[in-house]
């Protein structure tokens, strides 16, 4: 190539990487700014129509909240606040009207790589509606559709766990026909679940009776935690697991055209988004009601209890458990052992479960997850190995013959049945198979796919770091792992015989530069596994065709 024609490409690669960065910098998609913690807006406590329906058994309504209440109403003197509870690992805002969790804060998860404050998961805020509410409704229920819902009352307006393994947070409310109903969350040192129970203490002489519900109410905005710009996108939106299927998706949309409903024996809900998610976990042993419905522009999908019944001068409680955290799936398997589906694989979970232990262990000795990225790639490629080889020795074969089928193209170019009868007796003669190089390459594609989907949606590689990459879940902010996929594929690709149709020639020559605009907004982390079976994939390929020309040479000796 001339030495002209050679700077004048290095320029214009040099000024096209140049305008790539500057408009990733003017135009490319940035993290919205961490709201501060004091920024929780008014917090409006539901009223009577954002609850669901106490009875189970009449079909699912549009509204939140059940039409059937108590005549008991909260004392006027009685006032809203908010009450602040802390942990290791969970920052927790509680209105005490209704007691409803309306903002949930994970410390040990930063808001971005530059910002000092946690990712917040839940809010209710002017921008974002995300919170989880609880309560008893039905006959004696005190969270009332034509009275409002109770004012609990708190010892305090902020609690900390401390040193201590468990904190316990009491809120009462207390009726007119003096039941007294304790609203109890329990937190517990390390863990992200948060246990609820109600208390009820019926010293009234007449029978007391409710329904336990829980439900998660978000709005339809996008997902905060997502950073991928391009490729497959984790799911947003509500999960069910019943006895019957024990993970359903309800996507937004289908509850824009249908609310869903479905009695089980238990099972749970939640609401999923890429990295972390929000759940209800109702105590086992009982057949619960889940659904859904939209109201207000908010999503909302939850479950109802069976009838609960607390006796004349007697005690009754029942439980649930609140998960709002990670995807990880030690903290989901000790919440609720299907509660690890979540973390969603796809059809290839079978083979990306088995890869993302193997992941684990590895950044276990590691101690680093794109030295763990490298490592896997590695002992993946090393497991096809053999697998490779086929394919890399049919495609050697097939670039050892490549003049002589550039000659037949010649001969026959004009007589497509002529130069097909060519082309088959040459591959006849020489034992190539055309397909040799493609079947071991499709057998092998479930085991990559999978692969990026475990690098895809590990929470683990949230903000980690790796040499100049300050987060492996996002973009490489210079592209300089796109660039070297880019060019690692080009390579590869020289390595291959061409196609013998001049149109599939070229799509092939573009596909290294397609490819590497498609990945400039891919997450690092799965960047770097792609360049790394590409490097793996070009020294295999490299090996194997020396190997075959280095073979064909002797016998062209041994002939002659």
């Amino acid at each position: 190539m001339d030495v002209k024609r050679v700077i004048s490409f290095a320029a214009l690669a040099l000024i096209s990487y140049v305008l790539v960065l500057q408009w990733n910098e003017d135009y490319g998609s940035k993290p919205a700014a961490p709201a501060s913690q004091t920024s929780v807006s008014a917090y409006s406590s539901p009223a009577g129509d954002e609850l669901p329906t106490a009875d189970i058994t009449a079909t699912a309504q549009s509204a939140e909240l059940p039409a059937t209440g108590t005549e008991t109403t909260p004392t006027a003197a009685a006032k809203s606040r908010l009450i602040s509870i802390r942990t290791d690992v969970l920052d927790v805002l509680v209105d005490t009207t209704g007691g409803d969790i309306i903002q949930v804060a994970l410390p040990q998860y930063k808001a971005t790589i530059d910002a000092d404050l946690p990712f917040v998961l839940l809010e209710q805020t002017s921008n974002r509606t995300y919170v989880a509410q609880s309560g008893l409704i039905g006959p004696n229920g005190p969270d009332a559709a034509t009275s409002g819902r109770p004012v609990y009352s708190v010892d305090a307006s902020a609690f900390e766990l401390g040193a201590a393994d468990s904190l316990n947070v009491d809120l009462s409310f207390t009726d007119s026909a003096g039941v007294k109903v304790t609203k109890r969350y329990s937190f517990t040192k390390g863990s992200y679940q948060i246990g609820l129970e109600y208390i009820v203490d019926n010293q009234s002489q007449q029978s007391w009776t409710a329904n336990l519900f829980g439900q998660i109410k978000r709005d339809g905005s996008a997902d905060p935690s997502s950073t991928t710009d391009m490729g497959m996108q984790s799911y947003l939106g509500p999960i069910f697991s019943t006895a019957d299927n024990n993970y359903q998706k309800v996507k937004f949309g289908d509850i824009d055209d249908e609310t869903f409903k479905q009695r089980s024996a238990d099972g749970w809900v939640a609401m999923v988004q890429h990295y972390f998610i929000s759940a209800w976990i109702p105590a086992p042993g009982a057949e619960y009601t889940y659904s859904t419905r939209k109201q207000n522009d908010n999503y909302i999908a939850g479950f109802v209890s069976p009838t609960i019944t607390a006796a004349a001068g007697q005690q009754q409680s029942v439980k649930a458990t609140f998960y709002a955290g990670p995807k990880d799936q030690v903290q989901l398997a000790a919440a609720q052992e299907d509660l690890r589906l979540t973390v969603d694989y796809g059809w290839l979970w079978w083979i990306a479960s088995p890869l993302h232990m193997l992941l684990t262990w590895i950044h276990s000795v590691l101690g680093n997850w794109g030295l763990s990225i490298i490592a896997i790639t590695i002992l993946v490629k090393g497991a096809l190995f053999k697998l490779n080889a086929k394919a890399f020795k049919s495609m050697a074969n097939m670039r050892k013959f490549g003049p002589e089928m550039q000659r037949l193209k010649e001969l026959y170019g004009d007589d497509r049945q002529k130069m097909s009868q060519e082309m088959m007796a040459l591959y006849k003669k020489e034992k190539i198979n055309p397909l040799g190089g493609c079947l071991p390459m499709v057998a092998q594609m479930p085991i990559f796919i999978a692969l990026y989907w475990v690098l895809m949606e590990s929470v683990e590689l949230r903000q980690a770091d790796f040499l100049y990459l300050a987060d492996l879940s996002t973009k490489d902010p210079y592209f300089i792992l796109p660039i070297l996929m880019g060019v690692s594929m080009f390579i590869q690709q020289s390595l291959n015989p061409s196609p013998p149709d001049p149109m599939q020639a070229k799509i092939m020559k573009m596909l290294p530069i397609v490819f590497t605009f498609f990945f400039l907004w891919f997450p690092s982390g799965l960047t770097l596994y792609w360049v790394c079976n590409n490097v793996l994939s070009i020294a295999q390929q490299y090996v194997i065709n020396k190997q075959i020309e280095g073979g064909g040479k002797k016998e062209a000796k041994a002939s002659s």
